[in-house]
């Protein structure tokens, strides 16, 4: 058998490289009490039921709950993102972890950092080889639009806004605005997260359980619970999860 050359392995570098790896997938909502730590849990347990390795950067260092739920099952890192150094950690940490999805959920203020410090990770993405996904949680409160603007004004990748059907299955507010013609523009659209029994997410955050090991250690109604969730929760994240 001939021995590659030079030229011909660096062909076949540039074309795996062209293939881009995982994204990076930042759960977002700029305000608290919106169901973000849901959504990423979410987020991650279907990667990994895609056998997609993943890494989770937990932001919201002041509650970590999705850390702690995950942080003996998946490769986890806690960031603050309020500061430089915190995004320059998060590009270092995209890069060392190339075949990972990175799965960031970001705290509250989450737009005061990516205002002052989000051209960093952006002005990397090329680099990297990586897209930026941004989930964007929203409730049916007028200011989760408002911070969505901002948001938008900032970062110009994809954005699926995500309505959290636990505040209500309406949000007559959002098909009225702009907003939803800038986000369909860039190729997103906005998805219905379900509702998850309220017993049953208690029992995610006060035990830190992992989706996965709480459909082992949950009796068998509060399984069939999550269960229908889990499945749900893939169909409606499908278009934002799907390469």
């Amino acid at each position: 058998m001939s021995k590659p050359n030079a030229e011909s392995e660096k062909n076949e570098r540039s074309e795996g490289d062209a293939a881009g790896k995982p994204p990076i997938y930042f759960v977002a909502g700029s305000k608290g009490g919106v169901g973000k730590s849901l959504v990423s849990m979410a987020v991650i347990d279907h990667l990994q039921r895609k056998e997609q390795e993943t890494l989770l950067v937990e932001t919201d260092t002041s509650n970590p709950d999705v850390w702690k739920a995950y942080r003996e099952e998946t490769r986890s890192v806690t960031l603050n993102l309020d500061g430089v150094e915190g995004w320059i950690e998060l590009v270092n940490a995209c890069a060392e972890e190339g075949e990972r999805a990175v799965v960031v959920n970001t705290a509250a203020r989450n737009n005061e950092g990516v205002v002052a410090h989000g051209d960093i990770l952006q002005n990397t993405l090329g680099e990297l080889n990586r897209e930026l996904v941004t989930l964007w949680v929203v409730n049916e409160q007028r200011d989760s639009l408002e911070l969505l603007r901002e948001y938008l004004e900032r970062v110009k990748t994809r954005v699926f806004v995500v309505k959290n059907q636990h505040f209500g299955r309406k949000f007559e507010i959002y098909p009225t605005t702009r907003l939803k013609g800038e986000v369909e523009a860039r190729g997103g659209k906005d998805l219905w997260f379900p509702e998850l029994a309220a017993r049953v997410a208690d029992c995610l955050y006060s035990r830190r359980l992992t989706i996965g090991r709480a459909m082992k250690e949950l009796p068998l109604g509060d399984r069939a619970e999550l269960q229908r969730w889990r499945n749900a929760c893939a169909e409606s994240l499908a278009a934002a999860l799907s390469p």
